[in-house]
C-alpha cells in the first residue's frame, strides 16, 4: 500500500487579478458640486487649505463648480478620492466620487 500525496494547493496567486482590485485602480475622481449655500471665496479657501492649490488653481476650480455646476478637484486611487470627498463634506461642500471617464 503506497501513500498518496495530498492534492496540490490551488495557485491562488495566479487566480488573483490585481488589475481588477479597486485599491490599485488610479482612475477615480473627486467631484465637487455647486450648491446654493457656500460663498465662492469659501470654496477657494477650502481648495487652497485642504488640497494645497495655488490661489489661481483654486479659483479656476471654484469657477468650474460655479459656472459648470461641478469640477474634478482630484484624481487617483478610489480610497484616497473617498477620503477627499469626506473631507469636502466635513467642510460643508457637496462632493462625490466617480470612475474617471475613458479617454
Amino acid at each position: 500500500m503506497g501513500v498518496t500525496p495530498p492534492p496540490a494547493a490551488p495557485d491562488t496567486v495566479a487566480d488573483l487579478d490585481l488589475l481588477d482590485a479597486p485599491s490599485l485602480d488610479p482612475d477615480w475622481q473627486t467631484v465637487v458640486w455647486n450648491d446654493p449655500v457656500n460663498l465662492m471665496s469659501y470654496v477657494v479657501h477650502v481648495f487652497r487649505s485642504y488640497f494645497g492649490y495655488s490661489t489661481a488653481e483654486a479659483t479656476r476650480l471654484m469657477l468650474g463648480v460655479h459656472n459648470d455646476g461641478h469640477a474634478v478637484v482630484s484624481e487617483g486611487m478610489r480610497e484616497q478620492m473617498e477620503l477627499h470627498a469626506q473631507a469636502m463634506h466635513d467642510f460643508g461642500l457637496w462632493a462625490t466620487v466617480r470612475k474617471a471617464p475613458r479617454a
